[in-house]
């Protein structure tokens, strides 16, 4: 290799925002490129284009991740831009920012395609900070000011809550000299703690009324937290679902029916919780059936799933763990992510050792509990409420 990709990791996203601050997190993440004490925003971008890298960042609900990717040539200059950025940013032009953000925004709300997904974890979450959209609201972001953005980061960016992680050319010594040269002591303060997610288990139905081309529906319900053993078997299930183009409603919905351009299931997993999920867009003469399908499907998934079909997923999880692994950035991402969030980094074949001990109990047990839709939720987006509401007529209706 002769580039380097390098991240820094901050424990701190949507989650750990208060009402009052939605979105601040997100505006922070946009903030850090503006400028320093000793770099402006255009320094920023050129110093980058001069090393032929780009630096980059983003936002989830448990983290903020600041990275780019660089020949190795230039590992000092781009450690101590990317350090002053996370650490001393000036949040100057901050009004500026704020205007490109609430655009940001306007467009996400113009997405259905993607704001469905905020739709089902607030059905899931409900009032819970992990059922809130990371990219925040309109009136809570026009609500923080300089002050407001300068305290909130100088209690979340603290040297206990952040992790540094690199891969490709790099030798780790130098990596441990570089960061403390330029990070200051380890601070006494700590971030602020997290609310808990809250387990009573919810079943309902959402519906927006947009005047939409397709139906955008997803489905889902609670998961297992990310360092629980059983996520590898929880993979397996969401890959032979819905996760590869041989996957049952890929097949089902898009390659036999004809009923959806888009389906897939899809899984996130957080410090004390998950989510596990189904999404499909269709128009209005096959939403009825696209979803009555996808229901039979996943309940066919709790009875049984022949073993040969979980070979497939098995197979195909390996296959894109290898490949991704290839990646400088990925591999930064992976370690960076399991040092930040406490679980121990294991070798690429550590990790295929532990998706083939995966087995046909594995799996029937990690379907049972987590993919029966009597503990599931559902979000719609589209023009008429009708069909969505006649299917899942057994949910708690809820119109947004």
């Amino acid at each position: 290799m002769r580039s380097i990709a390098l991240g820094i990791w901050i424990d701190s996203g949507s989650r750990s925002e208060p009402e009052s601050q939605a979105g601040i997190s997100h505006f922070i993440e946009h903030l850090l490129f503006k400028g320093t004490d000793h770099y402006s925003a255009y320094d920023i971008a050129r110093i980058f284009d001069e090393m032929g890298g780009e630096p980059n960042a983003a936002t989830s609900k448990e983290q903020t991740f600041v990275h780019a990717r660089f020949l190795d040539e230039h590992l000092e200059r781009a450690f101590a831009v990317l350090a002053e950025m996370v650490t001393r940013p000036a949040f100057s032009n901050l009004d500026a920012e704020r205007e490109v953000v609430l655009e940001e925004v306007a467009m996400y709300e113009d997405s259905p395609p993607e704001l469905i997904h905020d739709h089902l974890t607030e059905a899931v979450f409900g009032e819970h900070p992990l059922g809130r959209a990371i990219i925040g609201r309109a009136e809570t972001l026009r609500a923080q000011d300089h002050a407001a953005v300068a305290a909130y980061h100088a209690a979340h960016y603290v040297n206990p809550a952040m992790v540094i992680a690199a891969a490709g050319n790099v030798d780790h010594e130098r990596l441990c000299g570089l960061a403390a040269q330029h990070f200051p002591q380890a601070s006494t303060v700590t971030a602020p703690v997290v609310l808990a997610v809250p387990h009573e288990p919810r079943h309902v139905a959402v519906f927006t009324q947009k005047d939409t081309e397709q139906y955008h529906v997803c489905l889902g319900g609670p998961a297992l937290k990310r360092d629980d053993p059983r996520r590898f078997a929880l993979w397996v299930v969401d890959t032979l679902l819905g996760g590869s183009w041989s996957s049952r409603l890929f097949q089902e919905v898009r390659d036999e029916r004809g009923l959806a351009y888009s389906v897939y299931s899809y899984t996130s997993l957080y410090s004390d919780a998950g989510l596990t999920a189904v999404y499909f867009g269709s128009r209005e003469e096959g939403v009825g059936e696209a979803l009555r399908l996808i229901l039979a499907e996943l309940s066919s998934v709790v009875e049984h799933v022949p073993d040969e079909e979980i070979e497939r997923a098995k197979n195909h999880l390996k296959g894109s763990l290898v490949l991704s692994m290839e990646s400088p950035h990925s591999r930064m991402q992976s370690i960076g992510r399991s040092v930040l969030c406490g679980i121990p980094i294991l070798t690429l074949d550590e990790m295929l050792a532990q998706i083939d001990a995966v087995g046909a109990d594995d799996v029937a047990r990690v379907a049972a509990e987590l993919y029966a839709t009597s503990s599931w939720s559902a979000a719609c987006i589209g023009p008429k409420p009708d069909q969505y509401r006649s299917i899942l007529e057994e949910f708690t209706w809820s119109p947004r």
